[in-house]
């Protein structure tokens, strides 16, 4: 039998459970129950997607009148660094008749296992080794409880139309559209891909809804009124024909007039309702949660953070698998929660020893769980010691999630008081802390600025009650843009990219989790926007570039379309279930591609400020006006038209201008 991980270190981990092993060059050999047991392993994918030039010469040179590239056979080369050890497995795989896969639990993992056994024309039994952590207790579990190959094959399909989707998107779109900006003088590549130019898209929204936002002035009445023992604060509630959508009161004189009018009379009360109220516990992270949380809370990066996970994970083994989108947790998983809190005792002594381990809270719930479960604790205590600061806090972060779980609701007392003061309508409403429930467990958490219109507390008063109104406050105010966006809000805006679109039939058929990209690529789409110079971060800001503004303006909606995307998304999804056929998928894919291409061939050159790509001059045709570029040949360097091939003309290069 033969377990293929992912990883060295995953492999150490699994083998140490199994038993003693000795160390080979590239695997590990030993045995159990008299059954010779070979534990090898991956670097990540040991194989990767052929450039266009390895489906024929005439791909070499990026041309229009070659798109689309389309291969009939697929083609992959062994990445560099990896020939050594993908030979070793191969020698290891022909000489078994099981393999276990033990690769990280998800798409990707299942990629980089059957790639490989692939190529080594594995025809044997195939199982698979399930693991949600990395903890000596968590492989044990998942050893009894191994999965058959047939179980997970369709995530292999999923993943490897996933790849191709994506490898037709980017080698044909950033050729089409870089050569369409070259005709008229860009001089750059313009990076398109299926998922990285919706997220551009999402930033460039945002920044030209901001850019041409034009505030509206209104104003806010605030009454400060008294009894003998209280007095308390209540706001105007502006008729709808003196506001606008929002309630807000959008007429000067008339909220002047409120003031004038009401300054030193008596309120009657109309009503006066306290209702209990509870609050159940946040459940525990996905990793898109744990990223906007970690962003906006503790100031870390998207990438950081999954780094960050991956190590606690991998690493330290004190929590479980992070690359989830799943935020509940099996109702199984509850029985493991003593030994957990036990080995968190010494890092929140109070806060275990109140914990009530009988608590289930909604976390714990079969129906919502996906491929993994929320981020948790694992049952190994913690060497604070070995983390790094940053670890310490977002481990922190995770295990006070856990902690929530394991306490009362937050119970409050909700008061709401309607008063009419000279025939205008004002509303005071007050919250009164009961049981702080779990939020016993936030004393370490930077906490959200009070409302004090919300959080005030408030008289008892019954109907009909005359209280004298003893100041009045007109605000002036004025109506705010949506912020920028920030690494949390862009993965939250990524993941939930369906709440944008505006057409019915669309909406109707996404999921209500359907999204741009996954837990595990979303913060890495961002950092290579950032690093093509499409998008850029100001302090924490993220915002588009100019050439990434003027790209999006300048691409079809079916390039750049949020909802597209998010329903590819879903069919890889069906994929995965069994819904959807990954070779008719494919081939739809391929016709759309088709298709754009014979349109955008047809129209304009892609008109993208020359300001932004260089500060050199542009040389143009002086037979069809488009652009000149110096390109490499045989004999030396040489200028040519964009217009190729319907203008042939060339120059020869002299002193890096076209000679003429």
């Amino acid at each position: 039998m033969l377990y293929l991980c992912e990883k060295p270190s995953q492999a150490r981990d699994i083998a140490q459970v199994l038993g003693t092993f000795q160390r080979h060059d590239g695997y590990l050999s030993g045995s159990k129950q008299g059954q010779s047991i070979i534990v090898t392993w991956c670097f990540g994918h040991l194989l990767e997607m052929s450039a266009p030039d390895a489906y024929g010469e005439q791909y070499k040179r990026w041309s229009l009148e070659s798109l689309p590239i389309i291969p009939q056979r697929w083609e992959y080369h062994t990445k560099k660094g990896a020939v050594k050890q993908l030979g070793i497995i191969k020698q290891l795989i022909k000489k078994t008749q099981h393999v276990v896969i033990a690769t990280d639990a998800d798409r990707e993992g299942e990629v980089i296992a059957r790639e490989v056994m692939r190529v080594a024309k594995f025809k044997g039994e195939i199982s698979r080794l399930w693991l949600s952590a990395l903890d000596d207790a968590s492989i044990r579990k998942a050893l009894r409880q191994i999965k058959s190959g047939q179980s997970t094959e369709t995530l292999y399909y999923a993943g490897v139309v996933r790849s191709r989707c994506d490898w037709l998107v980017g080698m044909n779109l950033t050729r089409l559209y870089s050569l369409k900006a070259q005709q008229a003088g860009y001089q750059g590549v313009l990076s398109i891909g299926r998922v990285q130019t919706p997220t551009l898209r999402i930033v460039v929204d945002r920044d030209l809804t901001i850019e041409n936002f034009k505030p509206v002035p209104y104003w806010n009445i605030i009454a400060t009124l008294a009894t003998e023992q209280h007095s308390f604060k209540a706001k105007w509630m502006p008729a709808k024909k003196d506001s606008d959508n929002e309630g807000r009161c959008i007429h000067h004189k008339i909220a002047l007039q409120v003031k004038d009018t009401i300054q030193g009379a008596l309120a009657s009360v109309i009503s006066a309702t306290t209702t209990r109220k509870k609050q159940a516990a946040p459940l525990p992270f996905s990793l898109s949660s744990l990223q906007q949380y970690a962003n906006t809370v503790l100031g870390l990066g998207a990438n950081q953070v999954l780094e960050i996970a991956q190590a606690l994970y991998e690493k330290h083994k004190v929590t479980t698998y992070p690359r989830t989108d799943c935020e509940y947790l099996p109702r199984s998983q509850h029985k493991e929660a003593p030994r957990i809190l036990q080995n968190l005792s010494d890092q929140y002594p109070e806060l275990v020893q109140q914990a009530d381990k009988k608590i289930t809270s909604r976390a714990w719930n079969d129906k919502k769980i996906t491929a993994h479960h929320g981020i948790i604790p694992t049952a190994v205590k913690p060497n604070l010691k070995a983390m790094t600061n940053n670890e310490k806090r977002v481990h922190n972060a995770i295990c006070q999630r856990y902690l929530m779980q394991f306490f009362p609701y937050y119970e409050y007392d909700q008061t709401l008081i309607l008063l009419d003061i000279k025939g205008y309508s004002f509303r005071a409403s007050g919250r009164i802390e009961r049981i702080k429930g779990w939020k016993i467990v936030l004393n370490t958490v930077v906490k959200k600025p009070v409302n004090k219109l919300l959080e005030q507390a408030l008289p008892a008063l019954k109907k009909d009650q005359q209280i004298p109104v003893i100041d009045v406050i007109c605000h002036d105010k004025k109506t705010q843009p949506p912020p920028h966006y920030t690494e949390g809000s862009l993965i939250a805006a990524m993941k939930n990219a369906a709440k944008d679109i505006k057409e019915k039939a669309l909406k109707k058929i996404l999921k209500e989790t359907a999204g741009i990209g996954t837990e595990a690529t979303r913060a890495g789409i961002m950092e290579l926007l950032l690093k093509r110079k499409l998008l850029t971060k100001e302090k924490k800001a993220i915002k588009a570039t100019k050439a990434g503004t003027q790209l999006i303006q300048a691409l079809p909606e079916a390039v750049k379309s949020t909802g597209t995307t998010a329903l590819w998304e879903q069919s890889l999804d069906g994929i995965v279930e069994g819904k959807v056929s990954p070779k008719g998928f494919l081939i739809q894919q391929q016709e759309w591609l088709t298709e754009l291409i014979a349109q955008e061939l047809q129209s304009p050159p892609l008109t993208i400020n020359v300001e932004t790509s260089s500060d050199k001059p542009i040389h143009y045709c002086p037979q069809c006006n488009k652009a000149l570029h110096r390109r490499k040949g045989k004999n030396g360097f040489f200028w040519g038209c964009t217009g190729y091939p319907q203008c042939t003309l060339t120059r020869n290069d002299q002193r890096g201008k076209p000679k003429q």
